[in-house]
C-alpha cells in the first residue's frame, strides 16, 4: 500500500471510499429486495418509501402460483453449468497448449480470440438465429449451451492461460521423467496446482451464462427459457408492475447471489492467483 494510505487519515480516507463504492454498488440491489415486499401503489410512491411502507409477500407468493419458476430456474442452472464444464474441456487443454507450447503465432491467436468479445452480438444475430433454425436448435437447451460456451471461451482461455504461466514447467517436465503420459500430466499435475485459477474461472463462467440476457431472449421462447425470460416476462405492454417485477429480478438473481457470496474467498484467490509470484 501507498506511504500515504499508511497514516491514521489515509486509512480512514480510504476505510470512507471502499464504503461510498461498496454502498453505492449494494444499493440498487437493496432497493430491488425493498420494492419486491411493497405493493404496486407503494413500489411508484413519489417521494419514495425506504421502510415505512406496509411489507407483503404478495408478489412472491402470486409469482410462484401463477408462473413455473423451478423451470426456469433448472434451465439456468442446466444452461450454466453446462456451458461452464463444456468450456473448461476445451479452454484447459488449450490454454496448456499455449502456455507450455507456445509458438510465434500464441499471442496473435489469443489477441484474435479476445477481440471476438468486442464484437455487438447483435452484429451476428441474424446468421445465428437462421442456422440454429434450419438446424432445428430454437429454444434447446444444447443449442444455448453451445451459445453461451463459445461466447465466453476466450475469457476462459485467457485466464487459464495466465494461471498455467505461472506453474514452472520444471515441475511438469519432471512428471513426464517419471514417466506421465499427457493425460495423466494434465490430470493429476497442472489441474490441482491451478485449482484455484480453475475455480475462479469456474465461477466467472457460471456467473456470466447466468446473468446472459440477448441470446436467451432471442433464441428461445418457453421450453429452454431460463431466469433471464422470467424476469422479461414481466414487463407488458400494459406498462411496467415495478414490484412483482422486483420480486421476479430477486427470485432470479438470489442463487447467484448465494453462490457468490459463499465462493467469494475462492473466487478471489483465483483471481489473485499468480499476480504476485
Amino acid at each position: 500500500m501507498d506511504s500515504k494510505f499508511k497514516t491514521p487519515f489515509g486509512q480512514f480516507a480510504y476505510s470512507v471510499f471502499a464504503w461510498i463504492v461498496g454502498l453505492t454498488v449494494f444499493f440498487p440491489i437493496l432497493w430491488m429486495v425493498l420494492t419486491s415486499f411493497k405493493s404496486e401503489l407503494d413500489a411508484v410512491n413519489m417521494p419514495p418509501l425506504f421502510f415505512d411502507f406496509n411489507w407483503t409477500l404478495e408478489n412472491y407468493s402470486g409469482i410462484l402460483e401463477q408462473s413455473n419458476y423451478f423451470k426456469f430456474a433448472m434451465n439456468s442452472i442446466i444452461l450454466s453449468f453446462g456451458s461452464t464444464f463444456l468450456g473448461l474441456i476445451f479452454a484447459v487443454t488449450c490454454a496448456w497448449a499455449m502456455a507450455f507450447n507456445p509458438t510465434k503465432r500464441t499471442k496473435d491467436t489469443l489477441l484474435w480470440m479476445l477481440s471476438t468479445k468486442m464484437m455487438p452480438p447483435v452484429g451476428v444475430l441474424v446468421p445465428i438465429y437462421l442456422v440454429f433454425r434450419d438446424w432445428g436448435l430454437l429454444d434447446t437447451r444444447f443449442g444455448l449451451i453451445m451459445v453461451l460456451f463459445l461466447m465466453n471461451l476466450p475469457i476462459m482461455v485467457w485466464m487459464l492461460y495466465t494461471y498455467f504461466k505461472e506453474i514452472p514447467k520444471d515441475i511438469l517436465e519432471a512428471a513426464r521423467m517419471d514417466g506421465a503420459t499427457l493425460p495423466k500430466e494434465i490430470i493429476f499435475v497442472l489441474l490441482p496446482m491451478a485449482l484455484p485459477g480453475i475455480a475462479s474461472t469456474m465461477l466467472l463462467n457460471i456467473i456470466l451464462a447466468w446473468n446472459e440476457a440477448f441470446w436467451t431472449l432471442n433464441l428461445t421462447t418457453s421450453d429452454a427459457a431460463p431466469l433471464t425470460a422470467f424476469i422479461a416476462s414481466y414487463s407488458s405492454p400494459e406498462g411496467l408492475f415495478w414490484a412483482k417485477l422486483s420480486a421476479a429480478s430477486t427470485l432470479a438473481v438470489a442463487p447467484i447471489l448465494i453462490v457468490g457470496w459463499f465462493s467469494q474467498k475462492q473466487l478471489v484467490r483465483g483471481l489473485t492467483f499468480g499476480a504476485v509470484k
